[in-house]
């Protein structure tokens, strides 16, 4: 997993916005605001007295350890002589039906003793007023494969910095393939809680017999087999949300965006560390996106638009294109911001079924289904995707005003997105 670095007051990291919500989860309510001041170090400090910790409200490795699971959303639970799945539902505030979910090898009535058992607690994982950051993600991939084994997830590649890539598999329908991402770009973060929110509540409403948007979600589950991408360019979202704000890499980017002035550092950075724009990167007309580009001034590596010197040059592009071809996706969804509109063609190319998907994705989320603008018609993942497989593939742009749009927005969005999201599962049927 990720590290979670040691945190002190004066901290303003998005680490300090996992402080936060762990400490409000654990019982000590501190406003998530980013802002390591006096009131946090103080919960830290009363959250250290009831762990046995040294007071001194610092947050390094074992203070980190007694919060992680109010970050993770579980604890393990070792066995005892007459513990039954309901006593220890009991002790800590979960459902016996969430333990036995997390635990679907145990028989309720032959507990071992000694044996440990995965127990979920009492709250959804998925922080939805937090920034995020590779931790953050990481976390979160953690607890949901610990509540929902159900969900697997693998690491498909490694960022230019050295993070885990990583995708979530959910789903029996091995006929049927489906693929959503996020975060291609770095000042749109705010599609990445909007997957793992979805995907959560998937897993959540498979596991209690429910349904997801008014459709049973055993039915999803059987029919199709959803890949989850939920950050794609980690290096990038970093640097808009300040986890990434200082050293080597640091330094480069803003020598970088010192070349473009008129573009705000860091909030105006869509590429990846490097400098390349990773939705510029796909062999799909590469070279009309570099002439367009080019003719509008990212001839070099910038904030944005820098197409790179050659296709599947950034990592991060080439894990997601090697991951598409290591399967069969049937549909595919990028999550982008900005317009709300679903774009839904590349060129001429007009996949079977995609514009009649385009404007069931429309009616439910109330976007418009539209052709792609001429100046970004190429280089896309969607357009390489719809070029190869002759299938229905989308850029979904959600939300409304200047990047990163405020986290404020999120349950707007998600409640806009959450019919895309399910229906995205069989539309392609």
């Amino acid at each position: 997993m990720e590290k979670l670095r040691t945190l002190r007051q004066g901290d303003r990291t998005p680490q300090t916005d996992l402080l936060q919500t762990a400490l409000t989860r654990a019982g000590f309510p501190t406003a998530v605001d980013g802002v390591f001041g006096s009131d946090t170090a103080s919960s830290v400090r009363k959250f250290q007295a009831t762990r046995g910790l040294v007071q001194d409200g610092i947050v390094g490795a074992k203070t980190w350890s007694a919060l992680t699971p109010y970050l993770t959303g579980y604890v393990t639970h070792t066995v005892a002589s007459g513990d039954t799945l309901y006593k220890i539902a009991v002790e800590h505030g979960t459902t016996v039906q969430a333990i036995t979910t997390a635990n679907p090898r145990v028989t309720p009535e032959n507990l071992h003793i000694g044996s440990t058992l995965t127990v979920p607690l009492a709250f959804d994982i998925t922080a939805t007023n937090i920034r995020y950051s590779a931790v953050a993600v990481a976390v979160i991939a953690d607890g949901i494969a610990a509540r929902y084994p159900f969900v697997t997830w693998n690491t498909v590649g490694q960022s230019v910095a050295g993070h885990d890539l990583l995708c979530a598999e959910i789903g029996a329908g091995s006929t049927h393939e489906v693929f959503y991402n996020a975060a291609h770009h770095g000042n749109e973060w705010i599609t990445t809680p909007l997957l793992l929110k979805f995907l959560e509540e998937y897993a959540k409403a498979y596991a209690a017999d429910g349904a997801i948007y008014g459709i049973d979600a055993k039915s999803l589950y059987a029919l199709s087999r959803l890949f989850v991408m939920p950050l794609v360019n980690p290096d990038g979202v970093e640097l808009v949300t300040g986890a990434l704000n200082s050293g080597a890499l640091y330094d480069d980017a803003r020598r970088i965006a010192q070349n473009f002035p008129a573009i705000p550092f860091p909030s105006g950075w869509k590429a990846n560390i490097e400098g390349i724009d990773t939705n510029l990167q796909y062999p799909a007309n590469w070279e009309r996106a570099r002439e367009i580009k080019y003719a509008q001034g990212f001839t070099q590596p910038a904030p944005r638009d820098f197409v790179g010197d050659a296709p599947l040059q950034a990592p991060e592009s080439r894990a997601v294109r090697d991951l598409t071809l290591r399967h069969d996706f049937k549909l595919t969804l990028s999550y982008h911001t900005q317009g709300e509109v679903i774009y839904w063609k590349y060129l001429d190319m007009e996949p079977p079924r995609s514009r009649e998907i385009a404007e069931l994705f429309a009616e439910v989320s109330g976007y418009t289904a539209e052709i792609t603008p001429p100046d970004s018609s190429y280089a896309g993942y969607k357009d390489w995707y719809i070029q190869t497989y002759d299938r229905p593939g989308y850029t979904v742009e959600v939300g409304h005003g200047t990047n990163p749009l405020p986290i404020g927005q999120f349950a707007e969005i998600f409640a806009k997105n959450i019919g895309i999201l399910t229906l995205g599962l069989t539309a392609n049927i």
